[in-house]
């Protein structure tokens, strides 16, 4: 779990490089005509987005051991065990996807899709921030 999460950080720091090349050709105009430099800030968005995706294979990768160990922990409810494991193949497919079908990313079905990570991931923290880890006290 902790080898799939740490996998996509040196992957989402490097794909900032193309937001750092964005402010690069904005900033230097000269390197580029008038004309061409819209295109070369869309491009450069574009690979922005195309990292984006590469990293989120991991960002769903890691749910499904993370929802694993909530379902069997006993400590939090397990009905974010199961949305957090749901919300790995959401990513996975949302993923494949956008790579296989042109347009996939317009369709409402991505958006259906990845709602049980959503639902997961922010239902775990709101649980922790608000009820806290049910513990039974060790000494009694």
């Amino acid at each position: 779990m902790v080898a799939l999460a740490l996998t996509s950080v040196p992957i989402s720091l490097f794909n900032l490089t193309h937001k750092l090349n964005v402010l690069t050709l904005i900033n230097k105009p000269e390197y580029f005509s008038a004309a061409d430099l819209p295109k070369q800030v869309l491009l450069q968005m574009e690979y922005y987005n195309n990292g984006i995706d590469v990293a989120s294979v991991f960002w769903g990768l890691w749910l499904f051991p993370f929802g694993y160990l909530v379902f069997k922990s006993g400590f939090l409810p397990k009905v974010f065990g199961v949305l957090l494991m749901a919300g790995c193949f959401g990513y996975i497919i949302n993923f494949s996807g956008g790579l296989l079908f042109p347009g996939y990313n317009e369709l409402g079905i991505s958006g259906l899709i990845s709602l049980p990570s959503a639902l997961g991931e922010i239902g775990i923290c709101l649980w922790l921030l608000i009820a806290g880890v049910s513990t039974k006290p060790i000494l009694q």
